[in-house]
């Protein structure tokens, strides 16, 4: 198929046609008469010229209003749901109507790592749902040496907390671990590493793999580490990931006493695995470096039996990532798990300077500098997302920038936990939100995590201003009954669908005069036409949607069977 162009730039075009056209015939009448006079044939040629590159620049701003996206066959989404990440729903877009990201919102700390087995470094944050219950993993560390940390030694263990509602958390004593002198405490036992090796931080996951076997429900990468290393000694390591089993996700075993992805990455971050439920296999996400530059980056592998994995390969960005990725935070968001959505922590070492000198916590910054001998890091959280686990496309904005200077802000691994979960939103009787946990206080005091919310399905969305704009889609192929969409408008916005054939064309019943005007602000609603036409009829055949909406924002569309 060939672009449309929009009625204004066809206007535009016909419009400056018509005006060279009259120009074109002057300038050969008056060439005509003054055949003797090369002088003013010439001026005529350049006033042609002129009209023409004007008329020309008025076309293509008329065009601009209208962004066009043609895809060359039908897109077969089934009763898949659909956001506006990218541009694959995107036929095009008219009026005002344009693609908007939206940020988290911070909310309440919900857990301050100050108890005597914590402090300064806590990271890795791993947190999920089984059933009734929200299960947060992490990193119960503390590093003397270096700011926030001088009340207590030097520890790093692996740690459990539980809650009933992702916002208050509670330290269940396992009695497992014993710290100094006690075992009253939430700490994990980790196995035994082979001798000669250590063994780092579990990141564990609840395995989805439906054969997956009752001693094994959970899973765990770690870190592993050969012998006779020592700090100054990073570089030399042989370094691996363990493969870690439990029934309960308390107690672990390593699987086998060879690492995985041996030599093929540093590890020195949050690396994660868990069941791909589009390929049917395990699939494992870890940190490695490019050279030359030391340029920190992510690669992947997949396995069938979580023991044996494929060779890493790098993940492939459709652009330029605006830093160097410390963590990546990758998995399929729970209600599009086609999309694997990834919220990387991006790292930057930045020139002590005046600027560094007055951002928050100065004095601790400083010393932090002093000890690693080497410049300031810097951390923010980005997005992106991708199709097929390989290659991502970044957030063309930072997704969860440090905000307002504040004590324990803009401060190295502000990073957020693995992953996503729903929770009840604070507006009581309105729909579940989506909750992110992010650091704080990292190297500065004891590490706390704050709570972020995001409407569901909220990343991104086509957003129409007062004024009005169109969303028509390629041609699509669905299955269904009904369609749902998540929306929002203000008290006099509003949102209409019209289906069209793949050509185009509105199909009757469907048209936008056939449309119910909805309004209101809600991450399920079905899309209604005046004397309810079948549109189970439409299943399987290629359409389009076109979508009128008024200070609305559409975030995600879902054709589903009727309820």
């Amino acid at each position: 198929m060939t672009p449309t162009f929009s009625t204004a730039c066809r206007s535009a075009f016909t419009t400056a046609g018509l005006v060279l056209l009259d120009a074109s015939r002057a300038t050969s009448t008056s060439a005509a008469k003054s055949s003797s006079k090369p002088r003013e044939k010439a001026q005529g040629l350049r006033r042609l010229t002129r009209i023409f590159a004007l008329l020309f620049v008025a076309a293509i701003g008329a065009s601009s209003a209208a962004t066009y996206l043609v895809a060359s066959e039908p897109i077969s989404i089934n009763g898949r749901r659909e956001l506006f990440l990218d541009d694959l729903m995107v036929g095009r877009l008219e009026g005002g109507a344009q693609r908007v990201f939206h940020k988290p919102v911070p909310r309440e700390v919900v857990m301050t790592f100050d108890q005597p087995w914590e402090g300064n470094t806590c990271l890795a944050v791993a947190v999920f749902q089984v059933g009734d219950v929200y299960r947060l993993y992490y990193r119960a560390s503390n590093t003397p040496g270096s700011a926030g940390g001088e009340k207590r030694g030097a520890h790093t263990f692996d740690a459990y907390a539980e809650s009933a509602d992702g916002r208050h958390w509670t330290r269940p004593a396992l009695g497992l671990v014993e710290f100094q002198g006690s075992k009253d405490n939430n700490l994990i036992p980790k196995p035994a590493a082979p001798e000669g090796w250590a063994l780092d931080a579990l990141t564990p996951f609840r395995d989805e793999n439906p054969e997956a076997a009752a001693d094994a429900l959970y899973k765990a990468v770690a870190p592993l580490y050969g012998p006779g290393n020592t700090a100054d000694d990073w570089l030399s390591r042989e370094k691996s990931l363990a493969v870690l089993s439990s029934p309960d996700g308390i107690r672990w075993t390593l699987m086998q006493d060879q690492g995985v992805f041996a030599q093929e990455g540093f590890f020195d971050s949050v690396n994660l695995a868990f069941w791909d439920p589009n390929t049917r296999a395990y699939r494992a996400y870890f940190r490695d470096a490019r050279q030359p530059g030391w340029i920190r980056d992510i690669k992947t592998g997949t396995s069938s039996d979580f023991r044996n994995w494929t060779q890493g390969a790098w993940l492939s960005h459709t652009s330029k990532p605006s830093a160097q990725f410390y963590t990546n935070g990758i998995r399929p968001y729970h209600r599009a798990p086609h999309l694997y959505l990834g919220f990387p922590g991006m790292y930057e070492d930045r020139e002590w300077s005046p600027a560094m000198a007055q951002l928050p916590d100065t004095e601790k910054r400083r010393k932090n500098v002093e000890e690693w001998k080497r410049p300031g890091p810097l951390s923010e959280v980005q997005l992106m997302w991708s199709r097929d686990g390989s290659t991502f496309e970044l957030s063309p904005s930072t997704f969860l920038p440090p905000g307002p200077e504040r004590a324990g802000s803009w401060t190295y691994s502000d990073n957020v936990a693995w992953h996503l979960v729903e929770t009840a939103s604070d507006l009581e009787g309105a729909a579940p939100e989506l909750t992110l946990y992010a650091q704080e206080f990292y190297y500065i005091g004891d590490v706390r995590l704050r709570r972020y919310t995001l409407r569901l399905d909220g990343f991104a969305s086509i957003h129409a201003p007062i004024a009005g704009g169109e969303l028509v889609t390629p041609p699509l192929i669905f299955k269904g009954s009904q369609l749902s969409m998540n929306f929002a408008s203000s008290a006099f916005g509003s949102l209409r669908v019209e289906i069209q054939d793949a050509d185009g064309k509105p199909l009757p019943g469907f048209t936008l005069d056939d449309s119910i005007e909805l309004y209101g602000d809600t991450v399920a609603r079905n899309a209604i036409w005046k004397d309810n036409p079948d549109l189970d009829a439409l299943s399987g055949k290629p359409v389009r949607l076109r979508f009128v909406m008024r200070d609305a924002d559409l975030y995600s569309i879902k054709f589903e069977e009727t309820k």
